[in-house]
C-alpha cells in the first residue's frame, strides 16, 4: 500500500498544507467543523480541483481522474443505494469496473461480507439495516475493488456509544489485517486516541501538530491543540511507586496521585478540567486523590466556569457547570478541596518518545 504525501496544498480554507501519511498507517485528521478535514479527503480522492500536489508512493496523481486513483471512500452519509440489496451495493464498484467476471465478483463480495460479519444481511435493503450495519456495508463496498488507499469521513458519526466503540475495534482490526493506508476524519478525541497511528490536528486549514496520540495529548504543540484536546493539566512525575494490583502512586509537584496503571514507569499524567471535582466543603469518602488548593483565578465562559487552583507546586485548571458554580461560595483567594477522578487520569509511560 502506498504512502500519501501532501505538498503545498491549497483549497478553500486549506493553505500550504504539507504532511505525509506513511505506508500502512491509519492517520486521523482531528479538528473542529470547517477545519479542512473533509477537503483534504476530497483532494486525495480527486473530487475537487486544488493547487499543490498529492503523491502516492512518491508519484504525483494530480492529473489522474478520480476513478483511476484506486481510492476507497466512505462519506459521512454513507451513500448506499436504497434500491439495491447489500450484496448488490457491495458488488456495485466491481461490476462498474468491468474488470471482474461474475464468479470473481461473487467471491469478493462473499469474502468482504465474511470479513465484516454481515453474510446474514446479504438480501436486505439499506432501509432495513441498523446504523452499525449500514456502516459495515459502506465499508465493504469501499474496499471491494481493493483500493490502494482508504478514506473515511466520520464513518461512525451518529452511532450510539456502544456500537461506535465496537465498530472502532473492528475497523482497526480490519485496517491492520489488510495493511491499507487510511485517512480517518473525526472530531471525537476518543476515536482518535483509540484508532490512530498518528494524528494531525488541523485548525482553519493549518496543520497545528502531527504526531503519535501520546505526543498530541501530552505534548501539545500550541494553545490551539491544547484547547482542542480539552486543555488538559499535564503534570510531570518526579517518582512512580508500584502499589500492586494495577495501581501506582506518582509524585506530581508535591501531590501524591494514585493512578490505574500496569506497565512501565509513568513519565506524565494528564487531567482534564472536567474531571477535577471542586468543593468548598470537605467531601465525604476516602482520601484518595483528594487535595487542598487555593483559587487563583475564575473565568466565566459561555459553556462553563473555569477555575485555576494552586495545589502543591501545580496550577490546575478545573471546569464547573454554571449552575453548580452558582450554588458554591467560590472566589479568588479561597481554599477549596480537589478530587481527581481516578479512572479519568491519562498516563504517559516513560518508554515513549
Amino acid at each position: 500500500m502506498p504512502s500519501i504525501e501532501f505538498r503545498n496544498i491549497c483549497k478553500y480554507v486549506c493553505s500550504n498544507v504539507n504532511f505525509t501519511v506513511p505506508d500502512k498507517d491509519l492517520l486521523v485528521l482531528l479538528g473542529h467543523n470547517g477545519a479542512g478535514k473533509t477537503t483534504l479527503l476530497n483532494i486525495v480522492a480527486g473530487f475537487v480541483d486544488y493547487n499543490g500536489s498529492v503523491l502516492l508512493d512518491g508519484m504525483p496523481i494530480d492529473r489522474v481522474p478520480a476513478n483511476k486513483r484506486g481510492i476507497g471512500y466512505v462519506s459521512q452519509d454513507l451513500s448506499l443505494f436504497p434500491h439495491l440489496t447489500v450484496v448488490d451495493n457491495i458488488a456495485y464498484g466491481l461490476k462498474a469496473s468491468k474488470h471482474y467476471n461474475g464468479c470473481e465478483v461473487a467471491d469478493r463480495v462473499n469474502e468482504l461480507m465474511d470479513m465484516m460479519r454481515i453474510p446474514h444481511l446479504a438480501s436486505r435493503y439499506p432501509a432495513g439495516l441498523s446504523g452499525g450495519e449500514k456502516q459495515r456495508v459502506a465499508l465493504a463496498r469501499a474496499m471491494a475493488p481493493s483500493p490502494r488507499v482508504l478514506l473515511l469521513d466520520e464513518p461512525l458519526g451518529g452511532l450510539d456509544t456502544q456500537t461506535s466503540k465496537y465498530l472502532r475495534v473492528e475497523l482497526r482490526r480490519i485496517q491492520r489485517k489488510l495493511g491499507i493506508t487510511t485517512m480517518y476524519v473525526t472530531h471525537d478525541l476518543t476515536e482518535a486516541e483509540e484508532m490512530a497511528d498518528r494524528i494531525v490536528v488541523i485548525d482553519k486549514g493549518h496543520i497545528e501538530q502531527l504526531g503519535r496520540p501520546e505526543e498530541v495529548f501530552f505534548y501539545p504543540a500550541s494553545k490551539i491543540v491544547s484547547d482542542f484536546v480539552g486543555m488538559p493539566n499535564i503534570l510531570d512525575c518526579a517518582y512512580c511507586h508500584n502499589l500492586g494490583n494495577g495501581v501506582v502512586e506518582v509524585g506530581c509537584g508535591g501531590l501524591p496521585v494514585i493512578v490505574p496503571h500496569d506497565g512501565n514507569s509513568v513519565k506524565r499524567i494528564a487531567l482534564f478540567p472536567r474531571d477535577i471535582y471542586i468543593s468548598d466543603t470537605l467531601p465525604p469518602g476516602p482520601g484518595v486523590n483528594r487535595f487542598t488548593g487555593l483559587v487563583t483565578s475564575i473565568e466565566d465562559t459561555r459553556e462553563m466556569v473555569r477555575l485555576e487552583v494552586a495545589a502543591g507546586d501545580n496550577k490546575l485548571v478545573a471546569e464547573l457547570p454554571h449552575h453548580i458554580f452558582e450554588d458554591m461560595d467560590l472566589a479568588v483567594g479561597k481554599n477549596v478541596y480537589l478530587i481527581l477522578k481516578l479512572r479519568r487520569i491519562k498516563v504517559h509511560e516513560a518508554k515513549h518518545l
